[in-house]
């Protein structure tokens, strides 16, 4: 036993007394053993990259929860279009809209987060007019009777509103020059006729492409919800005095399955959304395709209005007496 107990170098002292037996000698080897096989382990993780290291200290050395998150899969028929060709595609369909009519049915919501409640407003039933370059009239209904409820005109820089029901009338500006703390007040023609299409990039825009993803809810008789690929356009300029920063005016999300505009953001100069716009059900007038449903978010005011288009005449010959307002006399006007 005097070779066994003078020399082995791997002996841990404290573990094996030099009287002790072959086999306690025998298992403090096998655990050296293993301690070297685990140093040298530990030896080839540190070389490694530390993201496979640490990869396999959360997936082995810790315990790992698993649970279920609702599984989507991939829209089929996805599609490629460069930059050049959707905004060649957003500016032929603008270019191809003159004047639209459409027979609405409008519906409001006022009110969020800031005010602590919403209010569900009636819907109204009612008739748009869109002459281009900025003639614009919307003409509301009151529900059931169908008399006159709003009566709205604009030629793109001022406006004219005439509400019967309160013996009211409000002219002014487009561009609000003083916010109310009612989000409704501050409705104004262009925000509609900013819903109504999408207009091209200006010349002196900068644009940019980049792609993302939005889910939809699963189809009809599938439980997987659809993953759908889409292109966003971010539109830029520079912003005022300071021709070296751009600002960010709107972006465009575009499907990659329809290549069509699903919504489209507006922002202010501190870069805030004032306006999110969503369309769906689109259908087909000629070479135009246009939604027949339009949903209009106002965050900062805290409103929403809902266009469902029942009846669309696309480029209908207009006049000018379809554009004006006559206020009668009597009726208190207030100036915006």
């Amino acid at each position: 036993m005097e070779s066994l107990s003078a020399a082995p170098a791997w002996r841990a002292s404290g573990d094996v007394k030099e009287e002790g037996s072959l086999g306690a000698l025998g298992n403090n080897k096998r655990d050296y053993l293993r301690t070297a096989k685990l140093r040298r382990l530990l030896a080839l993780l540190a070389k490694a990259a530390p993201t496979v290291s640490l990869a396999l200290v959360l997936s082995g050395c810790l315990g790992v929860r698993t649970y279920s998150v609702d599984k989507t899969v991939l829209s089929p028929d996805v599609r490629e279009a460069t930059l050049d060709e959707l905004l060649a595609k957003m500016g032929a369909e603008y270019a191809a809209v003159q004047t639209l009519n459409l027979r609405v049915e409008i519906t409001a919501t006022e009110g969020g987060a800031h005010q602590g409640q919403v209010k569900q407003l009636p819907s109204f039933a009612g008739i748009i007019l869109l002459r281009k370059p900025e003639d614009l009239r919307v003409l509301m209904q009151v529900p059931v009777v169908r008399s006159v409820a709003l009566d709205m005109v604009s030629d793109g820089k001022n406006f004219k509103l005439f509400i019967p029901p309160k013996n009211k009338a409000i002219v002014g500006p487009e561009v609000m020059t003083q916010p109310s703390t009612n989000g409704l007040y501050n409705l104004r023609p262009s925000i509609i006729r900013d819903a109504l299409q999408i207009p091209p990039v200006e010349p002196d825009d900068f644009v940019t492409l980049t792609s993302n993803s939005r889910i939809l809810a699963p189809a009809r008789g599938k439980k997987e919800a659809i993953e759908e690929p889409d292109y966003d356009i971010s539109v830029l300029r520079a912003k005022p005095g300071q021709t070296h920063v751009l600002e960010r005016v709107r972006v465009i999300h575009i499907s990659r399955v329809t290549l069509l505009p699903y919504e489209q953001d507006l922002y202010d100069h501190e870069g805030r959304i004032v306006t999110s716009i969503s369309y769906s059900k689109f259908q087909k007038f000629g070479a135009v395709d246009y939604p027949m449903s339009i949903y209009l978010q106002r965050p900062l005011d805290e409103y929403t209005l809902r266009i469902d288009i029942n009846k669309l005449t696309l480029n209908q010959s207009m006049d000018d007496e379809q554009f004006k307002l006559t206020i009668p006399e009597g009726v208190p006007v207030q100036k915006m």
